[in-house]
């Protein structure tokens, strides 16, 4: 009894109109951000061991970063909205269209806006390493448009948690190396495969929360193909591959035994796929999609640190 009231004081709160600047904290889905920042910071991390850290790359990289990533999230309200997707009952939204009355075009001019602003730090960014990552990045700004925009939305596929690994994982981590080392190394490629992964699950937790209501808008998602037992599985699967990755690196010398430090971040693995077990409410799941976002960001925190130790005491 007591569980159900707390349910229904958490949808109550979860239905009021935001207000002030609320509306726009929501819009920006807070809880997704850590998968621009984190990569951001482990690829800095990485680069310590082989040159100088410029602080002004850094935070552009990290600014830029975050920007693109809420860019994307408006670009999901607005075509999900704009689909019939969200609806004011919607869980894991912004809510700013639906629920909070801001017009989809006030949405989708922000996005632009973002990508517009991110775009101009990525001017500096280019004149201060490489061009070629002018290509790239609007490479990934396309990839977060398309993710739900366009005539074939990503999101609609069983691709999304690659693309969401590859541009906010692995590419996000080597672009931050590349811009303070001006190259790209086997080990950088290496140590960057368990966050891609790890970015992968936030997308894949996201799927398995929203698992009934995108199989009946039509979409046909990983979650959706595999069913929620096995999409479970897989996800708690990705959780393990992503420390198992790192005993490898021990057993082959690729990194230092600091890494290890990720594994205090074991719990809270256990924790999030626990959380999905027996549950099949979008409302319910909340809480497992935040454990998995916190992983995402506790394991990549982790990880700097083991870096920056190694190259403290090395």
């Amino acid at each position: 009894m007591k569980e159900r009231r707390m349910a229904m004081m958490t949808e109550q709160k979860r239905l009021e109109k935001n207000t002030g600047w609320r509306i726009w904290w929501k819009l920006l889905r807070p809880h997704t951000l850590t998968a621009s920042f984190v990569p951001v910071i482990l690829g800095t991390a990485m680069a310590l061991s082989v040159s100088e850290i410029k602080v002004s790359i850094f935070i552009a990289m990290l600014v830029a970063s975050l920007l693109i990533q809420a860019a994307t999230n408006m670009f999901n309200e607005y075509f999900d909205y704009k689909r019939g997707l969200d609806t004011a009952e919607s869980v894991g939204i912004g809510g700013t269209i639906v629920r909070d009355g801001v017009r989809p075009e006030t949405v989708l001019y922000l996005a632009y806006a973002f990508c517009g602003i991110a775009t101009l730090i990525g001017v500096y960014i280019c004149a201060m390493s490489s061009w070629w990552l002018a290509l790239i990045g609007t490479i990934c700004m396309m990839a977060g448009y398309f993710y739900t925009g366009g005539p074939y939305p990503i999101a609609y596929t069983p691709f999304g948690e690659l693309v969401s690994g590859l541009f906010m994982g692995l590419i996000l981590v080597l672009i931050s190396f590349f811009v303070e080392t001006g190259t790209i190394t086997e080990t950088s490629v290496l140590l960057s495969i368990p966050i891609a992964v790890l970015v992968g699950g936030i997308m894949m937790a996201n799927n398995i929360r929203d698992l009934d209501t995108d199989k009946e808008k039509g979409r046909r998602t990983l979650a959706i193909l595999l069913g929620r037992k096995k999409a479970i599985l897989f996800l708690s699967g990705m959780f393990a591959v992503s420390y198992l990755w790192i005993i490898g690196l021990m057993i082959f010398h690729v990194a230092s035994l600091w890494l290890l430090l990720v594994f205090i971040s074991l719990p809270k693995a256990i924790q999030a796929a626990s959380l999905f077990r027996g549950r099949t409410s979008s409302l319910h799941l909340m809480p497992a999609m935040k454990a998995t976002a916190q992983l995402n960001t506790l394991f990549g925190f982790l990880l700097s640190l083991g870096l920056l130790l190694d190259y403290l005491f090395v």
